[in-house]
């Protein structure tokens, strides 16, 4: 008995028996998103990124795999280690894994982006800082950062990821790289990763010490003033 298919479906020749046959729905491969976070890695465009291109002749060291995968599995919830990108050496080929590991369900229980709690006390004052920081950088005022939005939402690309992030290093005498942005994508949760890694925040320059570090070049103009206005 012949046996044809046509739009997915199984028709006999009798023309009685017919039988769906149409394949399970595979997702995307997520390149669109891969090759962003690959983009701010690398401080290019998205549009001067070749997904075919291996990721050794875009410039990508190992420093710079561990930001990036880290900053994929941020944005999806997986949980894919640095050490796979050889088998997978190009931005198309890595995004398909990202979907298989997707399909496959191997994701942090809480999705891509953990949920942060209200911040309290502590979180709360980081919180705080962080906000009127970013803000001073973004040229907005701090209520209207949301703090639980992403930073790619509040419009944070590389530039202005590592000069918020030196801010807050100045602030509270961290070294923390701009990847960070990646494994802790909101004010809020980045306010909760640093109220854990750092103790009280130290008590405000007074006026005489700002001048003083401003006119040893410690502080800009613009940072003295916004530590002045915290003061008020």
């Amino acid at each position: 008995m012949d046996i044809s298919v046509l739009g997915g479906l199984t028709v006999r020749e009798n023309g009685v028996s017919i039988t769906p046959t149409a394949p399970a729905v595979v997702p995307a491969a997520p390149v669109a998103a891969v090759v962003p976070v690959l983009a701010d890695v690398l401080m290019l465009k998205p549009e001067k990124i070749d997904p075919r291109q291996s990721f050794r002749s875009l410039g990508l060291d190992s420093l710079r795999a561990v930001e990036f995968v880290a900053g994929v599995n941020a944005r999806y919830g997986t949980r894919i280690k640095p050490t796979v990108l050889p088998d997978h050496p190009t931005p198309l080929s890595f995004a398909r894994q990202v979907a298989r590991e997707l399909r496959a369900g191997r994701t942090t229980t809480a999705g891509a982006v953990a949920a942060v709690r209200p911040a309290e006390g502590r979180g709360r004052e980081v919180l705080d800082v962080l906000t009127e920081e970013l803000a001073r950088v973004l040229c907005l005022d701090p209520w209207d950062i949301d703090a639980h939005a992403g930073f790619d939402v509040l419009g944070v690309d590389s530039v202005i990821g590592a000069e918020f992030v030196a801010a807050v290093n100045r602030v509270y005498g961290t070294r923390q790289r701009s990847g960070i942005l990646y494994e802790h994508p909101s004010p809020a949760a980045l306010a909760a990763h640093i109220a854990r890694i750092t103790g009280p925040r130290p008590a405000p320059m007074g006026v005489e010490a700002v001048l003083d570090a401003v006119r040893d070049d410690l502080l800009t103009v613009d940072e003295a003033l916004a530590l002045l206005s915290r003061r008020g």
